[in-house]
């Protein structure tokens, strides 16, 4: 069973960086595609960014290219997602969640954390 913690979140000013983290069960990069998720309200769940366990692809969705990156330390079992440049709509709650290699679907998520970015 994989587990997910994030932590990080907060209330920056518009222009402003976080770091969000999440905490995975030991080995699961080893096999588990990792993404970041986000939900604001009144809107549907989007992917932010994901990294393949396998050659570590990364993907990022168009609307945060060139200001977030993801990255992961495989021997601290941390998923990072570091933002830049913060706008006001990427106001959300973020999530990490883990593809299983056998999946084609997320199978675990995190209890997301929220992000708040002031104008």
């Amino acid at each position: 069973q994989v587990q997910l913690v994030e932590s990080g979140g907060g209330l920056v000013q518009a222009g402003g960086s976080l770091r969000l983290s999440c905490a995975a069960s030991e080995g699961t990069f080893s096999n588990h595609d990792m993404g970041w998720f986000r939900q604001a309200p009144g809107k549907e769940r989007e992917l932010v960014a994901r990294i393949t366990w396998y050659i570590s692809s990364i993907l990022y969705a168009a609307s945060v290219k060139g200001r977030f990156t993801i990255s992961r330390d495989n021997a601290k079992n941390t998923l990072y997602l570091q933002m830049n440049s913060l706008k006001p709509e990427d106001t959300a709650l973020y999530y990490c969640a883990a593809r299983p290699r056998s999946s084609a679907n997320y199978d675990y998520w995190g209890q997301g954390t929220q992000v708040t970015v002031s104008s």
